[in-house]
């Protein structure tokens, strides 16, 4: 996702009253998990409430999130070329495997899903299914009026979830900006190891604020972040705070248990490990988007904001292998999006008049300038029994630059 510009708490909008009643009902509802918690809670809790809390979390209530009405946009929002370039990815697997599905991990507004579908029908190599994982009763409800008013014809072709299916799936798993939503532990190296929490601060009448405290780290986590920065090649300069996601191996093993065969790709802004722990990236990678502004306050408005991270690709990388996936390649979303023929895609839109070429160009400097998108959004694609004469299929997404050896 993209934010517009870097701001303070002090220069974001106000949000109307009835958001603000609902982050309030939500900071008191955190505020009382840390009393009952003796003081403070970790931040992977904090962020966990604030995003996906029922009915108050940024999830999980119904304000607009994506688009211009929202808080941010993602790449399938921003041109159609986008998906049309994954559904040429999709295309190639499919054809690998007969009545072979799609799974698409939290499909925003449907507007992916949308244009890969017509992309698939344009070259007949449509999925028997197209399976949307969305918990959002709010989200899905927006996704499926998408759907019956861009694809109506396409609509019994696509099955609503709000967990991953119970039966095995052959096909493809999409996952764009999923991991970087997930919730994560904020840690300090200062001499030791220790984990940023969160505690409330009473201030005049009623009011209390969130504020971070340092805490001491449990030994089991402690160990896994110590092996973690044995594998670095610099030294760390002190204080250094960082995040790290224990969630991706069980949300890859999750994915894993259901995928009999396929390709899982996925799609988000972060760095190979290295690049993840650099010296420079001393205050760590957590950002906010309100209102098409970013920030780096997790306090402000819990509820209305979204609260991300930076992925570890290396970590991606190491828990596929653990668990049985094959690593089939990893790119930049430019060097990903070129290789699926995005130039091609670009072409079909030369015969339109001039003000419809100046818009897709500027789409295409979003989606692939390194001061946009092109360098920061990675892809990264896992691949289980996929195999054509005995060899692992050569995913065509990574036939332009294969950066495997960065991971």
């Amino acid at each position: 996702m993209i934010a517009d510009s870097q701001h303070t708490g002090l220069s974001l909008p106000t949000p109307d009253e009835f958001a603000f009643k609902l982050s309030q009902k939500l900071r008191e509802k955190i505020s009382l998990a840390i009393m009952e918690n003796g003081g403070s809670i970790g931040f992977e809790q904090y962020m966990q409430m604030a995003l996906y809390e029922p009915a108050l979390g940024y999830y999980s209530a119904g304000s607009s999130k994506f688009g211009e009405q929202g808080d941010f946009v993602t790449a399938p929002e921003i041109s159609p070329i986008f998906s049309r370039c994954l559904a040429k990815q999709c295309q190639q697997v499919l054809s690998e495997i007969s009545s072979g599905c799609i799974l698409e991990l939290g499909p925003g507004t449907g507007v992916m899903a949308i244009d890969i579908l017509r992309e698939l029908e344009r070259n007949n190599v449509l999925p028997g299914i197209y399976y949307m994982l969305e918990p959002s009763a709010d989200l899905r409800q927006r996704q499926q009026q998408n759907v019956k008013n861009e694809i109506p014809h396409l609509e019994e072709r696509i099955i609503w979830l709000e967990h991953l299916p119970e039966k095995k799936i052959e096909g493809v798993i999409l996952a764009n900006e999923v991991i970087d939503a997930m919730p994560v532990k904020r840690i300090v190296f200062d001499h030791e190891i220790e984990e940023y929490a969160v505690t409330c601060v009473a201030e005049s009448g009623d009011k209390t604020r969130f504020q971070w405290i340092k805490k001491e780290f449990d030994q089991k986590s402690m160990n896994f972040v110590q092996e973690l920065l044995d594998t670095l090649k610099e030294s760390l300069p002190t204080p250094y705070t960082t995040e790290i996601n224990f969630y991706i191996k069980p949300w890859l093993n999750s994915l894993n248990d259901i995928l009999n065969k396929g390709l899982i790709l996925i799609s988000d802004y972060g760095y190979p490990r290295q690049e993840f722990f650099h010296p420079q990236r001393h205050a760590g990678t957590l950002i906010c988007h309100y209102r098409h502004h970013a920030h780096d306050d997790p306090f402000l408005y819990p509820g209305l904001q979204d609260i991300t991270a930076s992925v570890d690709f290396t970590a991606v990388a190491e828990a596929a292998v653990d668990i049985g996936l094959h690593v089939s390649g990893f790119a930049t979303q430019a060097h990903f999006l070129i290789a699926c023929g995005l130039d091609e895609f670009v072409s079909d839109y030369e015969a339109d008049d001039v003000s419809k070429r100046v818009e897709i160009t500027h789409q295409v400097s979003k989606l692939t300038m390194p001061g946009e998108m092109g360098e920061k959004f990675k892809f990264i694609g896992l691949t289980k029994k996929l195999e054509t004469k005995a060899l692992d299929i050569q995913l065509i997404g990574f036939n332009f630059i294969d950066q495997r050896a960065r991971l």
